[in-house]
């Protein structure tokens, strides 16, 4: 039993607010999650000819400038970084495999978390309150948010098992749920030379959707053929670097309910989330449907569907 949360926002006067409507919505969620949260914000894009890597390692006096010089060096290019407790932004302009190739030989105990042009990933063990004030995140700006909390039942409470996974660049999953083929899936995609980093199941969701993404499927079609492809319960928000979409299995057991008003998009496993937005109470809300794929905010995912689902409730006209 987990907890995800989403929330875009189409009112860019409400981008100064992203973090603070977003807490209550995350911090709804800890009966669900206690065991540790995660964030996907999207935010700061970076100029073209750049990437964006978010990092983490255990410990929080981690040398991150040490690993940015030595970057720089190596491979002859320009690196910032920023850190946030136990994770770090790094930007530069080296190309992204050969960075990760040099992380992942140079620093193997750093973990690559999400990269991209504009997502930034944190997560953390602990109390979704704590997690959230850990990396500040109530202060963030930007368009829009994903977070899940968790519960653990198919491994083991750690940061690396933690939610959000990368699934590619800008792109990253959160899943309330539990997938039975997961082990077989996962031995299919080390054949094919996919990694992991975890015994998770929600990991192999990830990496099936990046590994589909590798081999020219668009998204749509990827959620579409993880509908075959993927055994189990589950709710999957898959964050984009323009907005979110969201899956629920065929038989759709796991809660999900979504949301808009003029100003917001939010989807999330209770309703009691999306009470804290301002203007909830005027929102059209309604339980998305089974082996349907619901997008919002994307231009790179036209043609998902939006169809309705069971509507709660129509707001005020």
């Amino acid at each position: 039993m987990c907890g995800i949360v989403g929330l875009y926002l189409k009112n860019e006067a409400l981008y100064p607010q992203l973090g603070a409507l977003f807490k209550p919505m995350l911090i709804e969620m800890t009966s669900r999650g206690p065991d540790s949260a995660g964030v996907a914000i999207y935010r700061n894009p970076v100029p073209e000819g750049q990437v964006k890597f978010s990092l983490a390692h255990d410990r929080s006096d981690y040398p991150w400038s040490a690993l940015a010089d030595s970057l720089a060096e190596a491979l002859s290019c320009t690196t910032t970084i920023t850190q946030k407790d136990t994770h770090a932004i790094l930007v530069t302009d080296a190309d992204e495999k050969t960075v990760q190739l040099w992380l992942s030989e140079q620093t193997p105990d750093v973990r690559v978390v999400g990269r991209g042009n504009s997502v930034e990933i944190f997560k953390e063990t602990g109390l979704p309150e704590e997690v959230y004030a850990r990396f500040d995140l109530e202060a963030a700006e930007g368009r829009h948010m994903i977070g899940h909390t968790r519960m653990a039942t198919e491994s083991a409470v750690t940061t690396a098992g933690s939610h959000p996974f990368a699934t590619g660049a800008d792109l990253c999953l959160v899943h309330n749920g539990s997938l039975s083929n997961h082990n077989r899936l996962r031995e299919e995609l080390k054949r094919k030379g996919v990694t992991f980093s975890t015994e998770n199941d929600s990991e192999v969701a990830a990496a099936y959707l990046t590994w589909k993404l590798q081999q020219g499927v668009s998204l749509k079609d990827a959620l579409e053929q993880a509908l075959d492809d993927l055994d189990g319960f589950y709710t999957f928000c898959i964050g984009t670097g323009n907005g979110f979409a969201v899956l629920r299995d065929p038989i759709a057991c796991k809660h999900a309910v979504l949301a808009e008003t003029d100003d917001w998009v939010a989807m999330a496993t209770e309703y009691r989330a999306i009470a804290t937005l301002p203007g909830a109470e005027k929102a059209r809300i309604w339980e998305p449907r089974p082996a349907t794929v619901y997008a919002w905010g994307a231009e790179t995912l036209e043609g998902l569907s939006q169809n309705d689902g069971e509507l709660l409730s129509a707001g005020a006209a």
